[in-house]
């Protein structure tokens, strides 16, 4: 894909400064750690600030970990909320329900065990997947609704996606994939970090150590791959979702230079009627850890207002 320049709305913005390593993975104080029951499954929370809700899913190869210095910056007027998704970091692994339909439940029902109605909600790689599930299912839940570098199963060009050979994993499955990776989960991951990063070495060693650790956990890998397997299910209920009509809420759909680009955008428009195309210069799929402070910056002044 062809670089494209920042929107040049949100390009004027100050890159807000950060008070503490991207990649450090600590909350700020008064973040609190729970475990909430929801729609057959516990979610591992992460809750703190005050004032309007966010809610940030993370993707494949990360946790809700990956939002710190996110978090850090909008609790000052937000209440921000960062689950791990099901199966994935500290949640617990069921057995099934990896298909975003569920999943997007299961942010309905964290949500409503915590009495918020409304969100802005942001997202990042099957996050993505997963929040426009939950905003599909919840259209009068999701105020605004900011998307990071992933397409959404059978939304848009998504047949024509899967053909890109980078995305081989979307397809890795079968009876031994979880034995030829076991023992090896840090092999397995550093290809993702390394192949989906514009500089590889800016996806820190402390970060790989800290994911790779999570991802060796009994099951985590499984349910992992149990989020890929779900694609087709993922891809026959988005076109419902589709076929409902178009999200309306405002949407800043995000890529990486060096990754999705402004396609991230052009997937966007096919489920939503207000979008805003952003463009991270010198990243790839990463943004929170190549581009910090202007992933920061261009999130935060969108869901301030900034559209």
């Amino acid at each position: 894909m062809k670089p494209f320049a920042l929107s040049l709305m949100l390009f004027g913005m100050a890159l807000a400064p950060l008070p503490a390593s991207a990649q450090d993975f600590v909350f700020p104080p008064g973040f609190q750690m729970k475990e909430i029951a929801t729609d057959g499954t516990t979610l591992h929370v992460r809750i703190g600030g005050k004032g309007p809700a966010v809610l940030m899913l993370h993707g494949y190869g990360e946790t809700g970990d990956m939002w710190a210095p996110l978090a850090r910056d909008l609790m000052r007027d937000h209440t921000v909320i960062v689950p791990d998704l099901r199966g994935m970091g500290l949640s617990a692994r069921p057995a099934s329900g990896y298909d975003k339909k569920t999943q997007g439940a299961d942010m309905a029902g964290l949500l409503d065990a915590l009495k918020i109605g409304q969100v802005d909600l942001i997202t990042h790689d099957i996050g993505n997947m997963v929040g426009y599930a939950f905003a599909a299912q919840n259209r009068d839940r999701v105020k605004r609704f900011v998307l990071m570098d992933a397409p959404l199963p059978g939304v848009g060009p998504w047949e024509e996606i899967l053909k890109n050979p980078l995305l081989w994993h979307f397809r890795f499955g079968g009876p031994d994939i979880e034995r030829l990776v076991a023992g090896r989960e840090r092999i397995y991951l550093d290809r993702f970090w390394n192949e989906f990063s514009a500089t590889p070495a800016r996806f820190s060693e402390a970060s790989r150590e800290h994911y790779a650790s999570l991802y060796a956990q009994p099951g985590a890998m499984h349910a992992g791959f149990s989020q890929f397997a779900a694609f087709d299910q993922d891809a026959i209920d988005d076109k419902a979702f589709l076929a409902q009509g178009k999200l309306t809420m405002p949407v800043l759909a995000i890529g990486g230079e060096k990754s999705f680009g402004p396609m991230m955008a052009t997937v966007m428009r096919y489920a939503a009627t207000d979008v805003t195309e952003g463009v991270i210069p010198d990243a790839g799929h990463w943004l929170m850890e190549e581009q910090p402070k202007a992933t920061i910056a261009m999130v935060s002044a969108f869901v301030r207002g900034g559209k």
